[in-house]
């Protein structure tokens, strides 16, 4: 093989890693229940935006982003915004059920565990906010709390 022709095949092999290195992965799939027994399911939810939020109810900085949330749910869900809060309280609705009886949340609120954090890569801090596509890929993932403002440009931008 001629040098140019190898370097021409490690540019192209170079090319394709790059490229795969950029593509959304797919959201993990779940299925979890409300406070009032309905069920969440992240795949049922394709061809919607969907905001899944890794939340606490102890969590100062999860309760400060959340009527920023509601309020860009609010205003986008008729174009297609879903918001999936999941609560990794320990105490499981044990804990989520008083809070949310004292904060109406407008988009469902779930309960998750260890394995549906891992299965999103791990969740070092709360929150964490990952925007899943139309297509169901991942697209952003935000560890920290969003002002209102970012968040509604995040969700604009995948709508």
């Amino acid at each position: 093989m001629k040098p140019v022709h190898i370097i021409a095949a490690v540019l192209l092999v170079v090319g394709v890693a790059v490229s795969a290195a950029f593509a959304a992965d797919p959201a993990p799939n779940f299925s979890l229940t409300t406070a009032e027994g309905k069920t969440v399911e992240l795949k049922k939810l394709a061809g919607k935006v969907v905001v899944v939020n890794f939340w606490a109810t102890w969590c100062g900085p999860c309760r400060r982003e959340i009527p920023g949330m509601m309020n860009v749910y609010e205003k986008y869900k008729a174009k297609g915004l879903e918001i999936v809060g999941i609560s990794l309280d320990r105490g499981g609705w044990k804990d989520v059920k008083p809070y949310l009886a004292k904060n109406k949340i407008s988009y469902p609120i779930v309960i998750g565990d260890q394995a549906l954090t891992e299965q999103y890569g791990g969740i070092e801090a709360i929150p964490t906010t990952f925007i899943v596509d139309r297509k169901g890929n991942i697209v952003a993932k935000h560890v920290g709390s969003v002002t209102e403002e970012e968040f509604e440009k995040a969700v604009k931008d995948v709508l």
